[in-house]
């Protein structure tokens, strides 16, 4: 069984401010860090820091070659990444506030250049029953869902930056669903309170597992399982950025060890209270060490 995350890198210009710019209005930062980010990159390495070992998949541009390397230190093969000299890596520009939210405005840059060519060329390594793991910051999405289901792989979806191109895809064949409640409302067009939410989203795709995270209220599991809800833990919040890529790649890594659904979310919300007490996105991601509490053992 092999695990692909075909999915975005991105350079993070974080600033840091007292609260969201709105409408007309200029505001100053007090800091400004520049780092590693996007949803494929920071799942991948958060996988990897889980202990599964996982292939990314994607394209940066020659200002991102560092995005590679911080790969590799986390441990993520990177053979199937691509490098553009024709086009620069995706940007994200993201506002931290105070309180240790983010607002994030996305340039999709190399990550929207993915080709059916090279699609191909990186499905050709994987067969039926491995795993791949997407997001939606990379293009040509309905195709890559459709070559995977062909070859009989498990398809894991974050559907985040939610956006209408989400429902180009064949949402028929995605295996799991992994959301937050904004992007579950979205996705099925309901707007009601967050179980309601769930059971609509079940409702519509039968076949699928759902895990819904929920920020202070926790994570619910809905599927073949039955219905598990997982409580968050507590932390001091310093930077949200990454905390839902690291849940996603700790329950998903769990999933994979043969872990059940509730020790699987255990485990991914205590490596999501790290995250967030900690500045930056990939950065931010811990080791299995620190999650179990035995590095120092």
């Amino acid at each position: 069984m092999k695990v692909l995350c075909f999915g975005s890198l991105n350079i993070d210009y974080v600033y840091e401010v007292e609260h969201f710019a709105r409408k007309g209005e200029t505001i100053s930062s007090s800091n400004l860090r520049v780092s590693s980010g996007g949803k494929g990159l920071n799942q991948s390495i958060a996988l990897s820091r889980a202990g599964v070992p996982v292939c990314h998949a994607g394209i940066i541009g020659m200002d991102g070659i560092f995005l590679k390397e911080i790969l590799e230190e986390a441990g993520v093969d990177t053979k199937y990444l691509a490098v553009s000299d024709q086009i620069r890596t995706g940007n994200a520009i993201i506002q931290n506030d105070r309180y240790g939210d983010n607002c994030i405005i996305l340039y999709g840059g190399a990550n929207q250049t993915i080709t059916r060519e090279y699609i191909d060329q990186i499905l050709d390594n994987f067969s039926e029953n491995d795993w791949l793991l997407l997001q939606n910051e990379i293009n040509e999405l309905p195709y890559i869902v459709e070559s995977a289901h062909k070859k009989g792989m498990h398809i894991v979806l974050n559907p985040s930056p939610m956006d209408d191109k989400i429902f180009d895809i064949n949402l028929n064949h995605i295996h799991c669903f992994i959301l937050n409640e904004m992007e579950a409302q979205n996705l099925v067009n309901y707007k009601e309170n967050d179980m309601e939410v769930l059971k609509k989203v079940q409702e519509t795709f039968p076949h699928a597992e759902i895990v819904l995270t929920l920020g202070e209220k926790g994570a619910v599991y809905q599927g073949k399982k039955g219905c598990i809800s997982q409580e968050k833990y507590a932390a001091t919040v310093v930077d949200t950025t990454a905390a839902g890529d690291t849940f996603t790649g700790y329950y998903l890594s769990g999933i994979l060890k043969g872990l059940d659904v509730k020790q699987a979310m255990q485990t991914a919300a205590k490596a999501a209270a790290i995250a967030v007490s900690r500045k930056g996105a990939a950065v931010s991601i811990p080791e299995m060490e620190e999650v179990t509490g035995k590095r120092n053992e």
